[in-house]
């Protein structure tokens, strides 16, 4: 049987998952056991449809079970959409055969295949995106159900470009499912880990300096946009930034951080603690092999974190419920999946400018937090 060898990051299966589950319009079925479908149903906190196969199905084939299951989706108008596992896909059947007679979307992505990022590019692929060149506006790339920022993230660049008077184009992936193919022409990335390629990318929007420059193409590309609303709103708040922060290292000693995340993010949060805190990046763990700046290693397992956070012995780790477990009594603030045990109702930002605030508005009520308690002790 194939190897996982990136334990702490989901599947192939889980991104196309992911991916599919974004767009209202698909009825999207795991084809797989029980675990493969629970998995992404905790953690997408998304509607998903599972064969939920058994050890018969294992032994005398699973078509009949898919079939059934695709058979009770079919009233609901919804384009179907099936993600095979790793069960269906060791056992060799031919899944798409046995949907031959089915307008179905098929995603051949076991878990084996890929990471999360190559089960969500795959699936997008298959739903056929498309630029309309009618379409005015700007898409919005980079939102995955995976991300616990991603709908805080469209929120706020929705409103950025309101702001802007620019209308925002298609979602990927968070839309209406006819919108795939009717894009507008250009992009504005929020999480570099999950790029669209649809239209000409206009930059991200993960830090102050990537917003400035993200909105001055626009204006390049709509000159009638009012994107000086936004380049004010930027001065203003950085500068509040600047004032609290200036503040925090009056009192107390720059943090060392270490972040474990996706390339695009832990890239974000290296950046701003540096530039605003001073801080001291004393370990990157990626989750996936995307590029950094900064100096990273990767993390796809329990003991690589456990060795990262051993040899930089930071005060502040941002990581995922993993990194929580093992980061003994270190300030930690969740940044990355899986997030397990906490609440979060609200949809907070990382992109945009109200990511910024909100990103370092938890780094410095963490670190002022321990700090007083450790004062105390």
């Amino acid at each position: 049987m194939p190897e996982c060898d990136n334990p702490l990051w989901p599947c192939a299966m889980t991104g196309a998952a992911a991916c599919l589950a974004g767009f209202s319009g698909i009825s999207v079925v795991i084809h797989g056991s029980s675990g493969c479908y629970y998995y992404p149903a905790t953690l997408l906190h998304a509607p998903l449809h599972g064969t939920f196969i058994l050890q018969n199905e294992v032994i005398f084939g699973s078509e009949d079970r898919l079939l059934e299951v695709i058979a009770d989706l079919g009233h609901r108008g919804d384009r179907i959409a099936v993600i095979t596992t790793c069960v269906p896909a060791i056992m060799g059947e031919d899944v798409k055969s046995m949907l031959a007679d089915h307008d179905v979307i098929l995603v051949d992505a076991p878990g084996f295949s890929g990471d999360a990022e190559t089960g969500y590019a795959k699936a997008l692929s298959l739903l056929g995106p498309a630029v309309d060149p009618k379409a005015r506006g700007v898409n919005i790339g980079g939102a995955c159900l995976l991300d616990p920022f991603s709908r805080g993230n469209v929120q706020e660049i929705c409103r950025l470009l309101r702001l802007a008077d620019v209308p925002a184009g298609t979602v990927f992936c968070d839309d209406d499912l006819p919108r795939v193919s009717r894009a507008a022409p250009f992009t504005l990335g929020t999480n570099g880990d999950f790029p669209c390629g649809i239209g000409e990318d206009l930059g991200t929007t993960l830090g102050f300096d990537a917003l400035r420059s993200s909105f001055a193409r626009i204006a390049d590309v709509f000159p009638d946009a009012a994107c000086d609303r936004v380049i004010a709103e930027i001065e203003r708040q950085e500068e509040s930034v600047v004032r609290v922060s200036d503040k925090f290292l009056r009192r107390f000693d720059p943090p060392a951080v270490a972040v474990f995340a996706g390339a695009a993010y832990a890239e974000f949060a290296a950046a701003t603690l540096e530039k605003y805190l001073d801080a001291e990046i004393c370990g990157i763990g990626l989750r996936n092999h995307g590029e950094t700046r900064h100096p990273a290693e990767y993390a796809g397992g329990i003991d690589a974190v456990n060795d990262l956070i051993a040899r930089s012995d930071p005060d502040l780790v941002l990581g995922s419920s993993f990194e929580r477990a093992v980061c003994g009594d270190r300030s930690f603030i969740g940044f990355t999946p899986p997030l397990r045990g906490e609440i979060r109702l609200a949809p907070r930002p990382l992109a945009g400018i109200n990511g910024v605030l909100s990103f370092m508005e938890s780094v410095l009520n963490t670190c002022m937090d321990k700090r007083r308690k450790s004062a105390m002790e």
